[in-house]
């Protein structure tokens, strides 16, 4: 079967080369019993790809198990996969088939398998090598035949690495690597599906169509889609059912999707920090550059001086307040929510045989969040001429931020 005829048959959208790949791999190794790894970020389809390989194979009459071996309590997996004798634990009041017994001669889907306790894997290893495995609280060995497709949205070899994962089983496991590309590197798929999920809502809800402009469809693709299909879908959902304007702009658009902080600005900012601690952190690193500056400009200076620089002495000397605004330091020790700055007369960092013509005064300004949050919005929008997207740009913020951050500041 080609490709084109297994995205008709599992409901497949997109023409990403990564994608197209991803799909001839699996319908090659679906007729063998090989062991297949699927890799890929939550919500980007590797159940889906479970099926194709499952559909395409000699076990296709056979069962087919989807087993989240992440949503399984530690305790009860093991009963789970392989079952138990009557009495073999607390409330193990009859014996029980596990998965692995029920599912004889077709194919268990073990999803997020890095998730499985070491001695499940230990179990689960045995299984791919041999085909025996026991019951728990049993001596017996039972056989089975069934074909293992693993998926993880982890590192495994990252696992693997810091003892979490058995190296042996990863290599069982990952017979034929499967990766799935999540959705922001597939952006000519995206609107793409987004079409196609409005399309199925509002036959499901008995709602008009859709319509976006090209400005929502270009917010569609920037969007990094850290949820991937999964979030799509939702977001699709919400516009269908929700947006009374059926002509959806950039603006209505952006209400649906999440608040996303690019990272274009002076410090790396993690994105799990709450936003007013990210620009109190940036603020923080402007004003110890600012230090740093400062430093260097008084070695600077001071090696001049040393060095004979007498017209250089002469002219600092006849401009007072130059030397008030060169040997200024900053007071960084003041960790509070609103820092301040204090600009101060540091006599001990100059040479001995240097005298000041004034003495600099001791000066303590604050510095408020908003009123830099203002300064800065204002020269953002006058440098893009009012374009609130460039500036939200160049700002380093999400254009919805810049829409609550202009309202909140009233600019």
């Amino acid at each position: 079967m080609d490709t084109q005829s297994i995205k008709q048959r599992f409901g497949i959208i997109g023409n990403s080369p990564l994608l197209n790949r991803a799909i001839d791999t699996a319908s090659q190794v679906a007729p063998t019993d090989m062991s297949v790894l699927i890799t890929g970020e939550s919500g980007s389809g590797k159940e889906v790809f479970s099926h194709i390989i499952h559909q395409l194979s000699t076990r296709k009459h056979g069962s087919f198990i989807a087993v989240n071996c992440g949503a399984i309590p530690e305790g009860t997996i093991d009963s789970e996969l392989f079952g138990h004798e009557k009495g073999s634990f607390t409330g193990a009041h009859e014996a029980r088939k596990g998965y692995f017994e029920v599912a004889n001669g077709g194919t268990i889907f073990l999803d997020e398998v890095a998730e499985l306790p070491l001695g499940t894997q230990a179990r689960l290893l045995r299984i791919l090598e041999s085909g025996e495995y026991l019951r728990v609280g049993s001596s017996k060995v039972q056989k089975t035949d069934v074909r293992i497709i693993a998926a993880t949205n982890v590192d495994v070899y990252e696992s693997v690495r810091k003892g979490k994962f058995r190296e042996d089983l990863y290599y069982r496991l990952n017979t034929v690597p499967l990766r799935i590309p999540p959705l922001r590197e597939r952006k000519d798929d995206i609107y793409l599906l987004f079409r196609k999920f409005v399309s199925d809502f509002s036959n499901k809800y008995r709602t008009p169509g859709i319509q976006l402009d090209n400005e929502s469809v270009q917010i569609l693709s920037n969007y990094s889609w850290p949820g991937n299909v999964r979030q799509l879908k939702n977001i699709a959902e919400q516009v269908c059912v929700l947006e009374k304007d059926r002509n959806v702009t950039a603006t209505a658009l952006l209400n649906y999707i999440p608040n996303e902080q690019n990272n274009n600005l002076p410090m790396a900012v993690s994105s799990n920090s709450k936003e007013d601690f990210s620009e109190r952190d940036i603020l923080y690193k402007v004003l110890f550059d600012m230090k740093k500056d400062m430093v260097e400009l008084k070695k600077l200076v001071a090696e001049i001086i040393q060095n004979g620089g007498g017209n250089m002495a002469h002219v600092i000397a006849d401009n007072p307040q130059y030397i008030n605004q060169l040997y200024q330091d900053v007071d960084l020790n003041n960790h509070s929510s609103e820092p301040t700055l204090t600009i101060k007369h540091p006599s001990q960092n100059m040479p001995n045989d240097f005298n000041f013509a004034h003495d600099a005064e001791e000066v303590e300004e604050s510095l408020s969040l908003v009123d830099k949050e203002s300064d800065l919005i204002k020269k953002a929008l006058k440098k893009h001429k009012g374009k609130r997207k460039f500036a939200a740009q160049e700002l380093g913020i999400s254009e919805r931020t810049l829409y609550r951050k202009i309202k909140e500041l009233n600019l």
